[in-house]
């Protein structure tokens, strides 16, 4: 049976993960396209946004076999699967992730944790979850599914939060002590996508992140190459 091909926004690198518990780590991106969250600060609006972009141009499907020949001419042994939202795709994902294990590929899945996986969670290396708080501008309703959640926390998952100030921080601990995750799994991120604005918001999280016995993550992508698409 032929597989379904994948709807994706971009493949890019060789780069470095910007974001997180792997930060700096050489690598591969895939970026599915499409996504079922509206946060106003996205920074890949592009992959799902269509009052702004057109999907027509933006979005094209690849085979298993295209994609892997596309990553193969970066000599990378990590991928990040992205979006969007990669878990609207996850049955089509698990054929890419089979080849990716022959090929001794790493993969990492960055999720926004409002669906479940239904797979395998050994399939994947490592995940990172990002769940939405309010500075998104979606109800919590929308964006927070706690029994998703905790699955993911039982998996070992890293829970990676974008924040504005400060005052986000509260939320977050109202998260991981509801989700129960081990604080040693958060990683808290500046939101911005200009060198400044993070490097400013790093500075002023920094101390109450570190208190709270939270890990800190900065952009590296934004601050080694501003808001370049495909970086």
């Amino acid at each position: 049976m032929t597989e379904p091909p994948l709807v994706i926004s971009e493949i890019f690198g060789p780069t470095v993960q910007g974001e997180g518990p792997e930060l700096g780590t050489r690598c591969g991106f895939v970026r599915l396209g499409r996504c079922n969250l509206s946060c106003q600060w996205c920074d890949t609006p592009y992959s799902w946004d269509w009052s702004r972009f057109d999907a027509s141009t933006e979005l094209s499907e690849h085979s298993v076999d295209a994609v892997v020949a596309r990553l193969a001419t970066m000599a990378i042994d990590t991928v990040v699967l992205t979006g969007g939202e990669p878990l609207l795709q996850q049955r089509r994902l698990v054929p890419l992730i089979h080849r990716f294990q022959r090929l001794k590929w790493k993969t990492h899945i960055e999720t926004a944790g409002t669906i479940a996986w239904d797979a395998d969670q050994k399939l994947v290396d490592r995940w990172v979850v990002s769940p939405k708080l309010a500075n998104s501008g979606m109800s919590a309703r929308r964006r927070l599914r706690y029994d998703v959640l905790r699955r993911f926390a039982n998996a070992g998952a890293s829970f990676k939060f974008v924040v504005v100030d400060a005052s986000d921080l509260d939320e977050v601990a109202h998260i991981v002590g509801k989700v129960g995750i081990a604080p040693t799994s958060v990683w808290i991120m500046p939101e911005g996508t200009k060198p400044r604005a993070v490097a400013e918001r790093t500075a002023k999280l920094a101390d109450d992140v570190i208190a709270r016995g939270w890990n800190l993550t900065t952009r590296l992508h934004v601050l080694a190459w501003g808001d370049k698409r495909g970086k």
